[in-house]
């Protein structure tokens, strides 16, 4: 009897290290980052909690191909994320319980969800509730570090909006208008195809594709060449239907697909110039000079981080 327990615990033992060398195998190791090692389903789960809303509609079987096509560029942005998190942890920068509670709330507020379903949804993509939280501790612990080691340093006088104003002329009261750039779909499509291109460009989009890059990917229009930028347009330039469009957006976001005499558009609002005063219209143009910084020293930043590391891409 002894002998029969003996060699079943052998056995348990023998499957136990079988199945913990699948595990190695299967979820390989894709990076390593200074004396920090990035696995592939590190890398999956980074890219489930960064998707979209759109491209968390998808079916699984396209959501992973989507994916798949574009581990490279997600990888890339996952280093980043893990260079940020371990020069915060250096200099101890981190999120509290009740921080990560409070954007979890504002999620919840988002979406109008119990805490029986957002917990649901959680587990659906995939996520234990600790690693959701661990993931949004993160969010919260790399928007902190930049704010202070590069927003915080960036400062702007009168004397750099006067020559701002001096080197940018359109900037001006008079010129009231909208930055914009768009992804351009002719009308000869059947609606069937239509369907599939609009499909595969909010797919992109989703995955976190630069709208410049969808641009030359997808638009039939000759903007594609300089990412679908059109540059500053004067409000009473615009067609109606772009006006509409224009009107439920913000700074930053991507419309909605919608039809004019031409064509199909989808169009990133890059920046908005409405001023009700003076005041408003100095301050619009101190917020713009201040990012024009922030993006090139936080670009800087970055680089420096890469720079003074150990990196090692293992992935195929």
């Amino acid at each position: 009897m002894k002998r029969y327990a003996v060699s079943f615990a052998f056995a348990m033992l023998l499957a136990n290290a079988v199945a913990a060398d699948a595990a190695i195998l299967l979820d390989k190791v894709v990076a390593i980052v200074n004396k920090e090692v990035v696995t592939w389903s590190d890398l999956y789960k980074a890219m489930e909690f960064e998707a979209t809303d759109a491209l968390k509609r998808m079916p699984d079987k396209e959501r992973r191909e989507h994916f798949r096509q574009n581990e490279p560029r997600h990888l890339e942005a996952l280093i980043e994320q893990r260079l940020q998190l371990q020069e915060a942890a250096r200099l101890g920068f981190g999120a509290g319980e009740e921080e990560v509670n409070s954007t979890m709330q504002s999620i919840r507020d988002k979406y109008k969800m119990s805490q029986q379903d957002f917990e649901a949804n959680i587990r659906k993509e995939g996520f234990t509730i600790q690693e959701y939280r661990k993931k949004l501790a993160e969010q919260i612990t790399i928007s902190r570090l930049v704010d202070v080691e590069v927003r915080s340093k960036i400062v702007v006088s009168e004397s750099d909006i006067r020559n701002f104003l001096a080197a940018y002329p359109e900037y001006s009261m008079a010129n009231e208008g909208y930055s914009i750039s768009q992804i351009y779909l002719s009308p000869k499509e059947s609606q069937q195809n239509m369907d599939e291109k609009l499909k595969a460009i909010y797919a992109d989009l989703g995955s976190g594709m630069p709208f410049p890059l969808a641009a030359r990917k997808h638009s039939e229009d000759p903007s594609a060449q300089s990412g679908g930028d059109l540059g500053f347009v004067k409000k009473d330039h615009l067609s109606r239907e772009f006006l509409e469009a224009i009107a439920k957006m913000r700074d930053g976001e991507i419309s909605q697909p919608f039809g004019s005499e031409t064509g199909v558009h989808i169009v990133r609002l890059n920046e908005t110039r409405l001023f009700k005063s003076e005041a408003e219209f100095r301050e619009l143009v101190r917020q713009k000079v201040i990012e024009d910084r922030f993006a090139r020293a936080y670009k800087n930043w970055r680089r420096g981080l890469r720079e003074r590391a150990y990196i090692d891409i293992t992935m195929d």
